[in-house]
């Protein structure tokens, strides 16, 4: 436009205008495609004018060369746009059914428990990432891990998926929870062996801490480095902090005297349990201010665990304004009344 405007207005510019609604089809949408035509028309319109060549032969050649080419750009770029969510619709059809295969929905009964599961990608059309958890009954109870892989991308993926699968046979004839949480670190370990597993400048390592619930109102831990459980009882949340703090899976070499045995906290009927990623904790706003957690439990009324679940994800949406910058997973158990589980056990003996 600039030279049309300027003394050097004989030079011919039209094949510059006519080229920019089909740069534009490359990068832009339908929309900014469009807009570009416009833009590319008016500037035409414009530097007609101003340089009186309306009648010519060129004028009109030029402007029926950018209406084609915008037609035709529109066109492509709309075609392109299409495929692109078709593509992309495939790729979270194929993420959903993988979540299916790693991260199992947990049942709403657990043993002497209610229970839900929540996981929310950061990446944009992604299901799956760094974030694991699993639950499973025992004939030593109910156990539970929930862990985040260092990293992201199918590394993590692959890292997640050997440590629960590890998990998932451990928990089920490891008398010991602190020899459960062993064979997850040893799983990782191979996987993190193998050629390509992760980037070689980077730290491998997975925060985990695995729970159990035995018989009786208590809940065992072992936690390597991962936050801290919380409890909410009677409306006031408490930190499940560890007394002695183990370093994160792949970390061996930190560990120094015997295995860590597992740490028992009161789990009382009516108790409400959250496990949750450091995706949650460290959930940021426009101010830069940490998800308040446990203020947000605290302010959750709630009857069910799927309710709670939702009502904190809603707040951590509003937190964020829906912009999460890590992968979030969490999973609520509630610890019933014995009455209540002996109802829900017990046959009916057919009686009015």
């Amino acid at each position: 436009m600039g030279i049309e405007l300027s003394p050097a207005h004989f030079l011919y510019t039209g094949p510059l205008l006519t080229a920019t609604p089909a740069l534009a089809a490359v990068t832009m949408g339908p929309k900014g495609t469009f807009w570009a035509a416009a833009f590319a028309l008016s500037i035409s319109v414009a530097t007609a004018t101003f340089n009186q060549a309306w009648g010519s032969q060129q004028v009109y050649t030029n402007f029926l060369a950018i209406l084609l080419v915008s037609a035709a750009s529109i066109m492509t770029s709309s075609a392109i746009s299409t495929r692109r969510e078709e593509q992309l619709d495939q790729i979270r059809r194929i993420a959903v059914a993988a979540q299916g295969v790693l991260l199992r929905p947990l049942p709403a009964r657990l043993g002497p428990m209610r229970a839900s599961s929540m996981y929310l990608a950061a990446e944009a059309g992604a299901q799956i990432g760094g974030d694991l958890y699993a639950a499973v009954q025992t004939r030593y109870g109910v156990r539970i891990l929930m862990g985040d892989v260092r990293g992201k991308g199918l590394p993590a993926v692959r890292s997640a998926a050997a440590v629960l699968g590890a998990f998932r046979e451990a928990a089920h004839y490891e008398e010991e929870l602190a020899e459960v949480i062993s064979h997850c670190a040893a799983a990782f370990r191979r996987e993190c062996a193998l050629p390509g597993a992760v980037d070689e400048q980077a730290e491998c390592f997975v925060t985990a801490v695995v729970a159990q619930v035995p018989e009786g109102p208590v809940i065992q831990m072992v936690n390597r480095g991962h936050p801290p459980p919380l409890l909410l009882r009677q409306g006031k949340v408490q930190a499940l902090v560890p007394t002695t703090p183990l370093p994160p899976l792949g970390l061996e070499e930190f560990i120094s005297g015997p295995p860590a045995k597992p740490e028992s906290y009161p789990f009382v009927p009516g108790d409400r349990l959250l496990l949750h990623t450091d995706g949650v904790i460290e959930a940021r706003n426009r101010d830069n201010d940490f998800f308040a957690l446990p203020e947000a439990m605290e302010a959750v009324y709630a009857h069910n665990p799927p309710e709670f679940l939702d009502q904190l994800h809603q707040a951590l949406i509003r937190h964020t304004e829906a912009s999460l910058a890590d992968d979030v997973a969490m999973i609520l158990l509630d610890r019933l009344d014995e009455d209540v589980e002996a109802a829900a056990t017990s046959p009916s003996d057919g009686r009015d």
